[in-house]
């Protein structure tokens, strides 16, 4: 039986027989079983259309046919290692190279953003020739070991914080302890970090990196303000550090002003080392990593060299280059600098109409809606997140949440995502929250039903 013929309930038990629970799935209460995908939308076994919110990684649209006919091409010619001589490896890095500062010129070629970001804490660590590394709260770079023990999105939940590891407040002007109404939260919150390193310093430790999603995202879809992270690598850099910028959920044009998400916090600060994935490949696993020559040299002088079964693959290569090419002929930088602005107009006029939403933040089409019980006290509205996703899903669109309250709906879709599908996804959050509100006067009382 083709597994688009099985029936929902009959995968689902399969799936709860073979896959641990720990995989989790979304909208777990009653999940979708998607067996298509076109643009921005999905399909599930009986052909109902959603509106996809979600997926980051189908970058220029799921299944998009140069893509898809860029990796069909090339796996009927070559598909081998990167230890063979071969053109695409070479013209993928230097179109890479004329997205970035001219000083980040050396590329990796890695399979995913994990395997990304723990390279580039191999990178720093023989830089520097340190060990300790700096990261914001609530963070998340990556399910390897070595990335676990650098998230406090995960680590909090298993085995605590190891000592080499220091941790910085979120740079969040809604949440946190610098907020709207501070004159400068860039150089506060700045130095919060100069704080932590000196800290560490008089423990007799030793910094090698700074790391930070560039918009950190499972934090809760901040925005840092402008300058905090020109402020950070001064403060970094004095102690022997290097800037880690991690663009693997936000980079490649969706914050549609820049092309990378760094690049919002001013012309003149360029990281060390930026890590790549997800949109890279438009759902192909392939991952980068790009540094300066010193960076790149102090990793080639251990003598062990770098090897990555397919990671640089010629078709993964040629995979990115079709991504590429999509982004510059389709204009979708520019696209989502204008649907991106136009839905977050929308939805600030829906925060004007429902007290329980409390901020509406973001770039492009990278937005967070921050979802509250009390506008003085700020408290994230959780219960109340979650029933209006699954609300979103009957009415046929996909959203998920996240942030340390799990109270803020991320909009995240692909990059073609339209102006009439963000008129549409805004009207159906402003029905569901009117009839909440109807319902309960106070969105307070409202429990997800399991």
């Amino acid at each position: 039986m083709a597994a688009d013929r099985r029936a929902k309930a009959d995968t689902l038990a399969l799936r709860r027989q073979l896959i641990s629970s720990s995989c989790r799935l979304f909208f777990p209460e009653d999940p979708v079983k998607i067996v298509r995908a076109q643009g921005q939308y999905m399909y599930d076994e009986q052909g109902t259309e959603y509106i996809d919110c979600i997926n980051n990684v189908a970058h220029v649209g799921h299944c998009h046919p140069l893509v898809v006919q860029a990796a069909h091409e090339q796996n009927q010619m070559l598909n081998t290692n990167s230890r063979y001589l071969h053109d695409n490896i070479v013209d993928y890095a230097q179109r890479l190279s004329e997205t970035l500062p001219e000083q980040l010129c050396v590329f990796y070629f890695l399979n995913s953003g994990s395997e990304a970001n723990d390279l580039a804490l191999r990178l720093a660590r023989h830089y520097t020739g340190h060990q300790d590394v700096v990261v914001l709260d609530h963070a998340y770079h990556g399910h390897l070991s070595s990335l676990i023990d650098i998230s406090p999105y995960k680590f909090r939940n298993l085995d605590g914080q190891k000592e080499w590891v220091h941790v910085a407040p979120l740079p969040d002007t809604y949440r946190g302890p610098y907020q709207e109404d501070h004159p400068n939260p860039a150089v506060a919150y700045a130095n919060e970090v100069k704080r932590v390193v000196s800290s560490a310093q008089e423990k007799g430790r030793k910094i090698a990196a700074f790391f930070a999603e560039s918009l950190p995202s499972v934090g809760g879809q901040i925005i840092p303000p402008a300058g905090y992270f020109s402020q950070v690598a001064e403060h970094i850099r004095r102690a022997g550090g290097v800037f880690v910028a991690d663009e693997i959920q936000v980079g490649f044009g969706r914050v549609g002003k820049h092309f990378w998400a760094f690049q919002l916090q001013g012309k003149d600060f360029v990281p060390d080392i930026v890590t790549m994935g997800k949109s890279i490949g438009n759902g192909h696993p392939v991952a980068c990593v790009a540094t300066t020559q010193p960076v790149a040299r102090a990793f080639e002088a251990t003598g062990v060299e770098y090897f990555n079964t397919f990671g640089g693959s010629p078709v993964s290569c040629a995979v990115g280059l079709a991504v590429l090419n999509v982004l510059e002929k389709e204009q979708l930088q520019a696209h989502a600098t204008s649907v991106g602005s136009f839905l977050m107009e929308l939805l600030g006029q829906q925060k004007i109409k429902h007290p329980i939403i409390g901020d509406v933040r973001g770039v492009g089409l990278f937005i967070g809606v921050d979802l509250i019980k009390d506008v003085a006290t700020r408290t994230p509205a959780t219960e109340e997140a979650a029933y209006l996703v699954s609300r979103l899903k009957e009415n046929y669109v996909l959203l998920s949440t996240d942030g340390p309250g799990r109270n803020i709906l991320k909009f995240k879709p692909p990059m073609c995502f339209s102006l009439d599908n963000a008129r549409l996804v805004v009207a159906k959050l402003d029905a569901i929250l009117t009839d909440m509100e109807e319902k309960v006067r106070s969105c307070e009382t409202l429990r997800l039903q399991p």
